[in-house]
């Protein structure tokens, strides 16, 4: 591999999830954002209580997306190698907490209009 191009990221993606799995999880992505941005323009103001909520999601997110891809590539945390490993495991966690806050806020703010003080 001489170069890293989009078209080469997305074929070793599709072999580790497997084709349907990532572009489901690529679909999932764009549906969760088009909701986040849906509920900034209407509301027109952060919620600062569901905010908070959706912070306190944050580290199961990580957790969670780290487990997944470890369960995906068959690999444990034993495994990591050297330091451009531990490098993409905190930018998976960081991806999985951002996206776990970002999935909160939105079902919140869609299924639960007003939170009560």
């Amino acid at each position: 591999m001489q170069e890293l191009t989009i078209e080469t990221l997305i074929a070793v993606f599709e072999e580790i999830f497997g084709r349907g799995l990532f572009w489901a999880m690529v679909l999932a992505a764009i549906v969760v954002t088009l909701a986040y941005l849906f509920v900034m323009i209407r509301d027109r103001s952060i919620a600062w209580r569901k905010f908070l909520l959706a912070q306190l999601s944050m580290p199961f997110g990580a957790v969670a997306a780290v487990l997944f891809v470890q369960v995906m590539t068959n690999s444990h945390l034993r495994d990591i190698g050297g330091p451009v490993d531990v490098i993409v495991l905190l930018g998976v966690a960081g991806m999985g907490a951002v996206g776990a806050a970002v999935l909160v806020y939105t079902v919140q703010s869609l299924f639960f209009r007003k939170i009560r003080v």
